[in-house]
């Protein structure tokens, strides 16, 4: 009897057992499902208190879920308690780090923190950390990952392949991003895009329309992804043709206008110059974004359309859509050209506002804003305040100390540049100021040893552009033949700016004889420029040769070359107010016929003599 008490005492213990055993593996089962369905932080920490109090150990799972509640700090914190954390765990960290917090160099080092664990990396860290290297541009480590892909036997795998491409191609290693492209056995339309992608972002729009052919010679249907990088590239190649046809692609296969290819096509129709169609596609998008009203104002601005773009910049004020720096650079680019000081200075403060007064893009904007309006010490206040000054920067700034006729002033601030600038050093820009300020001074000798301080000091091969100022900055100090001399001995045939500057400076010193050898190739360079044929009649009539005065205006006449009128605006209360030479006047307001009498009597005070000759 005591022997069947025992045993039945026994079977007993070991049902409660398993009793217990059921009841914790259901209990576990049902946290992770809960898990899996958590939307919050705070419900994931009661789910991961009672794991702890119950023993249940997932770390993986939580890990998991933190990562997509994106909780950077709550991981950091369960990830180093993990004794032994193996590659699941690390490949968790890096995906988050790559995707949810965009936190690269903690990508690296998760990287190489595995290694050094002797965990092997594979197909799930790959991916991600060659986009830590693309958006870092770090094309060693990449390099050295590359390598281990191949050691892997990992480098069939589409997901890292197209990563690969990605890395190279942000490095500006098209060839190698090309190569890894090729190598591809199976190509689906990831690879495609990745590639056309690459080539499109990197400026090798040539490139990229290129392989765009050729994927559909081999029969890939073009996705939103494709698209957009081809209209990218048909804008920075102003091939319109091709980006029509993709607008007929869209249209035939019912392809939603998202902003996304929305925005797109209005980009590549303003930079190709058809506003009519950019704003005709902006227009029948029901949902735009910021970045499809910045498409729009932009394309107006670079298009000289500036109150157009000024217009539209109100518009989207008025639509709610708040600007960001690349709309306040697209107006501010608007306002320089037509001098809209106040709309820039309420712009300057809006960016001070939101906090983007310091931001290098539309810092720079403001200076060439400020500069071009004639507000040359706002413009100094806004680059002097610059907490980081670029390239762009520096440029912007001599540029307008030298257009304001400071030349002294450009050339302190091109001495600094050189030595202060650790951001930024001279490029061809740079020395196009620093060679205009030479010119406004008169310093001949200066602007030799600056065209001549190009290749010996920084490398750089003088362009076009320099070649122009010389001559402008010779011909303005009378050494015509000298000048002429120069356009001779030039790399480069001279183009109509550089024999612009000479013929110019030829009607002011009334020198018939080189005038006649500048006209000659002005007129075969440019036929339909009526500049041309103006000055070279002005020239003719001051050595009162009459009858070729007549010829050049009846050439002129001849050829259906008209003078474009010369345009001003005012700025009035905010309103934009646009004239042509020969507007009538009779049309306009009074107010507008006593701003006009102002400027008269100013003019005439200031010793104004008008020019009928």
């Amino acid at each position: 009897m005591q022997k069947a008490k025992g045993s039945s005492n026994l079977v007993s213990r070991q049902i409660t057992i398993l009793s217990e055993t059921h009841f914790h593996q259901s209990f576990a089962e049902k946290l992770l499902s809960l898990l899996k369905k958590c939307t919050s932080t705070k419900l994931l920490q009661q789910i991961h208190t009672q794991m702890l109090v119950n023993a249940i150990q997932k770390p993986n799972f939580l890990l998991s879920k933190i990562i997509d509640l994106k909780n950077f700090a709550y991981a950091s914190l369960l990830f180093s308690q993990i004794p032994q954390p193996n590659d699941y765990a690390f490949n968790v960290m890096i995906r988050g780090l790559t995707t949810a917090w965009q936190n690269y160099p903690a990508t690296l080092h998760f990287y190489y923190q595995m290694k050094f664990l002797g965990l092997k990396p594979n197909k799930f860290t790959y991916p991600f950390l060659f986009i830590a290297c693309a958006n870092l541009l770090q094309l060693t480590h990449g390099q050295l990952a590359h390598s281990s892909v191949f050691k892997l036997g990992l480098d069939a795998d589409s997901h890292t392949t197209h990563s690969l491409i990605t890395m190279y191609a942000r490095c500006s290693e098209l060839g190698s991003a090309r190569k890894v492209f090729d190598e591809i056995t199976d190509r689906d339309l990831v690879s495609w895009n990745s590639m056309i992608s690459g080539y499109s972002k990197m400026r090798q729009a040539s490139e990229a329309v290129g392989l765009f052919g050729k994927m559909r010679e081999e029969g890939f249907v073009p996705d939103e992804m494709t698209l957009v990088s081809v209209l990218g590239a048909c804008g920075d190649l102003g091939d319109l043709s091709l980006g029509m046809w993709v607008e007929g692609f869209v249209v035939k296969h019912k392809i939603q206008l998202s902003s996304y290819i929305g925005s797109a096509l209005v980009d590549m129709y303003g930079k190709c110059g058809d506003l009519v169609s950019a704003r005709r596609v902006f227009d029948g998008m029901l949902g735009k974004d910021v970045v499809t009203w910045n498409a729009m104002i932009t394309g107006y601005a670079q298009n000289g359309m500036s109150d157009e773009a000024i217009k539209l910049f109100h518009g989207m004020n008025d639509a709610g859509v708040n600007p960001d720096k690349r709309t306040l650079a697209g107006v501010l680019s608007a306002c320089a050209s037509i001098g809209a000081l106040e709309l820039g200075k309420w712009i300057d403060a809006y960016a001070s506002q939101r906090g983007l007064q310091h931001d290098i893009f539309v810092s720079t904007a403001l200076v060439d804003m400020y500069a071009k309006c004639g507000s040359l010490d706002d413009a100094r206040r806004v680059f002097e305040n610059m907490p980081i000054k670029n390239e762009v920067s520096w440029n912007a700034m001599i540029s307008a100390l030298a257009f304001h006729g400071r030349s002294q002033e450009a050339l302190s601030l091109f001495e600094r540049m050189s030595t202060e600038g650790t951001d930024a050093c001279p490029n061809d820009v740079t020395f196009v100021g620093v060679l205009s300020a030479c010119v406004h001074a008169g310093l001949v000798d200066e602007g030799w040893r600056y065209f001549n301080l190009m290749n010996l000091s920084y490398g750089l091969t003088p362009k076009i552009e320099h070649y122009s100022c010389m001559v402008d900055l010779l011909s303005r100090a009378g050494k015509l033949y000298e000048a002429w001399d120069f356009i001779e001995k030039m790399p480069e045939k001279p183009d109509a700016i550089v024999l612009g500057a000479l013929l110019g400076a030829c009607q002011k010193s009334k020198n018939l004889d080189l005038s006649e050898k500048v006209m000659l190739l002005l007129l075969q360079m440019e036929p339909s420029n009526s500049g041309n044929y103006v000055i070279s009649s002005k020239i003719y009539a001051k050595s009162r040769r009459w009858d070729e005065s007549a010829q050049m205006r009846a050439l002129m006449r001849h050829r259906g070359v008209s003078k474009t009128p010369g345009c001003s605006w005012l700025d009035i209360e905010g309103q934009l107010h646009e004239f042509l030479a020969g507007d009538d006047l009779l049309y306009h307001s009074s107010e507008l016929h006593q701003v006009f009498e102002l400027l008269n009597v100013e003019m005439k005070r200031e010793g104004y003599i008008p020019k009928v000759d």
